[in-house]
């Protein structure tokens, strides 16, 4: 009788983690994994370390997601976004160069992930312009990359200590961090946090320059209400933004203008957020494996 479950089931399995790869790296994906995994040479990162755990684990479709909606909090940095990343034209391309990156800088070689910072310091350097609120800004600051840095870490390390299957102890938590601070400082980043009490101490720092824009307010809700995406996928994207929002910290969930309610995220939200992010483990095969991240 197993062996009859594993053969209807297997197939369904690798279909969807098929899928799911699939749209989160992209027509080059298979090649470019094979490239960052295969390709022999140092690392900056070794293997089995805390920032290959926290970039592997199915926890990061919720953190992801909701470091975008923190980002957006920043006026300058979500100016840049809006006028600068195409992230509407094309949503998908930008989530497979970001995804790229992140493997990239992670799990590839020393040069290659040198490579992927100076390409995207590059492209950095061409972005400037000014808010509506008339601040010029540039998106190679280094304060500026500072908050995208501390959002998305803060969000990664918040998703991944709720979802995922091993939590990093406290020591493991510093230790994500500071190794994280290694690709900042090769974006520019002039002096990352390298404790998680640095990382809140820095992200408090920010309050007071972060608010809701009307750019915020309609990137939010573009990223909760109107997702790219076939209606069959539609209800899971819904148990992962709502779990990204309860992810936020209450202060940026009210600039946001989303509702949030204890009661429904303990007893609803937050069991439909381990049961999705369990899901996408099992489809990609991710037990907590490094390659699959």
């Amino acid at each position: 009788m197993a062996v009859v479950a594993t053969r209807v089931v297997e197939p369904l399995r690798l279909r969807a983690g098929k899928v799911l790869f699939a749209r989160v790296a992209g027509p080059e994906g298979p090649r470019n994994r094979e490239a960052i995994h295969e390709t022999p040479g140092p690392r900056w990162f070794p293997e089995g370390s805390p920032i290959r755990r926290v970039h592997a684990d199915s926890a990061m479709f919720v953190g992801g997601l909701s470091a975008l909606l923190v980002q957006t909090l920043h006026p300058s940095a979500m100016a840049a976004v809006a006028a600068h990343s195409g992230y509407r034209g094309d949503p998908w391309g930008r989530l497979h160069r970001t995804s790229t990156f992140l493997a990239t800088t992670t799990y590839g070689t020393a040069d290659s992930a040198q490579s992927a910072c100076d390409r995207l310091n590059a492209v950095h350097a061409r972005i400037q312009g000014v808010t509506d609120d008339g601040v010029a800004y540039r998106a190679s600051d280094p304060h500026l990359l500072e908050w995208v840095h501390i959002a998305e870490i803060d969000s990664f390390l918040r998703a991944h200590q709720r979802f995922a299957t091993a939590r990093l102890t406290r020591n493991e938590c510093d230790q994500y961090v500071a190794q994280t601070a290694r690709v900042a400082e090769a974006l520019g980043v002039a002096r990352p946090p390298r404790t998680v009490a640095e990382l809140r101490e820095r992200f408090t720092a920010y309050r007071p320059e972060l608010r809701a824009t009307p750019e915020a307010l309609d990137t939010a809700r573009y990223l909760l209400l109107r997702p790219p995406l076939p209606v069959p996928a539609l209800p899971f994207y819904a148990a992962l933004a709502s779990n990204a929002i309860a992810l936020l910290p209450r202060w940026a969930a009210d600039e946001l203008r989303l509702p949030r309610w204890e009661p429904a995220e303990r007893w609803a939200v937050r069991p439909t957020g381990r049961l999705i992010t369990g899901l996408i483990r099992w489809a990609m095969h991710d037990p907590g494996t490094e390659k699959d991240g």
